[in-house]
């Protein structure tokens, strides 16, 4: 099997404008503003884990606490009036609050998070992560939380910040919005999770059997060799691909 040709073929059948609908990109797309964008895409990403009629289902209530500018929400600490009702999973309103404290102080100290982008070196995720999970921190009496950051950065996946950045940084104007400037599209990593790790391994991306950092790195290198300036857009076809029927056809 081709398998450049195969990934080809299905992502140009999935990375179509009928995709948005049904997957959360849908919810960053609402927004004209950039704060907005930003904020919706990292915080819905956040809980873009499980079964998706149920992430799309809890996102959906999320951001109907957050009305109709959540930076606004944000700044003006509209969070405070959060409880500890469940949210998506393990995650829960002080959970969502402790993310948007964190948003707030680094919205003190930066312009967006594209502007802090443009400041940084690479690799990025670890950059704005580490940044962001730095202001949680410190908007939060300097307690970590597992829940919304991982305790090890230089190891992680990072799938969660990886997946807002493919929305905000991708450029073909099909699915992904496009809107941030400090970054291109050469520049981004797969987001990693087990159905894309497994996935990759049956069609020979991918050696690692950890779904770390490394893995990241080593599936994202493999993917740049089949479309350097746009390795990323293989998420499409390699989250849409299923086991079995690539076991046919090898």
């Amino acid at each position: 099997m081709d398998i450049k040709a195969y990934l080809d073929e299905l992502t140009e059948r999935i990375n179509r404008p009928s995709f948005i609908e049904d997957d959360p990109v849908r919810f960053p797309r609402r927004y004209g503003e950039l704060h907005d964008i930003e904020i919706v895409a990292f915080l819905v990403a956040t809980i873009a884990w499980g079964k998706r009629p149920l992430i799309l289902r809890d996102a959906e209530r999320m951001l109907l606490r957050m009305g109709n500018s959540p930076y606004d929400y944000v700044m003006s600490k509209g969070y405070e009036k959060l409880g500890t009702a469940n949210v998506h999973r393990t995650f829960f309103e002080d959970d969502m609050a402790y993310l948007l404290r964190g948003y707030r102080r680094f919205y003190s100290h930066y312009d967006s998070m594209d502007a802090y982008m443009a400041t940084c070196g690479y690799p990025a995720p670890q950059k704005l992560v580490t940044a962001l999970r730095d202001a949680a921190l410190a908007a939060n009496s300097n307690v970590p939380s597992p829940v919304c950051y991982s305790s090890n950065l230089d190891h992680s996946a990072l799938k969660r910040v990886n997946l807002a950045l493919r929305w905000l940084v991708r450029t073909d104007g099909i699915v992904d919005l496009g809107v941030w400037k400090s970054m291109n599209p050469s520049q981004l990593y797969i987001p990693l999770d087990v159905h894309v790790g497994n996935t990759s391994r049956a069609l020979g991306l991918l050696t690692r059997k950890s779904n770390d950092w490394k893995a990241v790195e080593e599936l994202t290198s493999r993917l740049r060799l089949f479309n350097p300036a746009d390795p990323v857009i293989y998420d499409f076809a390699l989250f849409g691909a299923g086991i079995e029927k690539i076991k046919q056809k090898l």
